[in-house]
């Protein structure tokens, strides 16, 4: 091989190196978000079963006041 296809060769594993360097960094930031989307979403989940379960008793509550009546 010439000089210059050495040169080109070189230039693009380059090129590459780079690319799988800024795609494994992206990688990596796009795997903690989705861990943090992840923590997220399990505390919602527990949140909205708090609340759920806080609505059942108030309807409880509410039906057992109407009973009285």
């Amino acid at each position: 091989m010439e000089t210059q296809q050495f040169k080109q060769l070189e230039r693009k594993i380059g090129d590459l190196i780079a690319l799988c360097e800024q795609l494994d960094r992206e990688n990596r930031v796009l795997k903690t978000a989705a861990t943090d989307w992840q923590q997220e979403r399990e505390q919602l989940i527990q949140k909205t079963e708090i609340a759920r379960t806080k609505v059942e008793a108030m309807i409880v509550r509410l039906k057992a006041m109407e009973q009285e009546s």
